[in-house]
């Protein structure tokens, strides 16, 4: 039986019991829960602290999980990324007040607040750079108000919370993280993660495409192909009218509206959109 480490709480653990449901697996109906088996489904989940998942799952202990990229990586666990999510997204960047540092290499000697040390000791050494890094649990946005750092290195989103202790972002971004699927390194991949990673690759695509039906001049298929390519190929099938064509193609769920506005000035119609609930890819 395969044993997948879950996020126990957070929002990672929403959106992975989300997906885990959708991929077809049994899930917790008890928050106090922290082991469901899945008898069905092969698998047993256990529920743990999102920053320990990595560490568990590159021990041994448990075959997989899901986590963050920015906790795997900042863990230093020999455990492997298997596939993104697709949720959970976030960017980690630094931030100081304006004139403090403008750029990577002017952390030198300063001091570094942060709840990733580890993600952060690596990105300074990769570029030749010596900063004493302090370690903070939970926000740290107030480090540099409350004198224990000169700068700080956290996940940022619109920037509305530095901005509001007078700091601001710069240099390229550290990392932008999501959701992963981790295994681990040291062992072959067996074939239960392969099972469970097909299914959270339809989860994925599902979420990410659409099927989009529509009927069009027989005359004017090449050019509706050109627009609805599919993923190999649309779908073509004869209609009673011999100058229609009824046409299946799954394109993405992002420009659906905008494909469909093409089709229709292309001459399409009776143009529809269906969820896509599962899939194999």
């Amino acid at each position: 039986m395969l044993r997948i480490a879950v996020p126990n709480k957070g929002s990672l653990s929403d959106a992975a019991a989300d997906m885990l449901r959708e991929a077809g697996y049994r899930i917790r109906r008890d928050p106090k829960e922290l082991i469901v088996t899945d008898e069905a489904g092969g698998v047993e989940l256990f529920y743990l602290r999102p920053r320990d998942i990595a560490v568990y799952v590159g021990s041994g202990t448990v075959d997989c999980g899901i986590t963050g990229r920015d906790l795997l990586l900042d863990s230093g666990s020999p455990a492997a990324e298997v596939m993104p999510l697709g949720f959970g997204g976030s960017t980690f960047r630094y931030a100081a007040r304006p004139g403090t540092a403008g750029t990577v290499a002017e952390i030198a000697g300063r001091r570094v607040a942060t709840s990733y040390p580890g993600l952060v000791e690596k990105h300074l050494a990769d570029r030749g750079v010596q900063a004493h890094v302090v370690r903070l649990d939970g926000a740290v946005e107030t480090a540099i108000t409350l004198g224990v750092a000169d700068v700080i290195a956290d996940v940022v989103e619109t920037g509305a919370t530095l901005r509001s202790q007078g700091l601001a972002v710069f240099g390229e971004p550290i990392l932008r993280s999501e959701a992963v699927l981790i295994r681990n390194a040291t062992t072959e991949q067996g074939a239960g993660i392969e099972v469970l990673r097909r299914r959270l690759l339809g989860v994925v695509t599902a979420r990410t495409y659409v099927m989009l039906d529509y009927d069009c001049p027989a005359a004017l298929v090449e050019r509706a192909c050109e627009v609805t390519p599919g993923l190999e190929s649309p779908t073509l099938s004869p209609l009673a009218d011999r100058d229609w064509v009824a046409v299946r193609a799954m394109v993405p769920r992002a420009s659906t509206n905008r494909v469909m506005d093409e089709l229709y000035e292309l001459g399409a119609r009776a143009i529809l959109v269906t969820d896509i609930a599962a899939c194999r890819i």
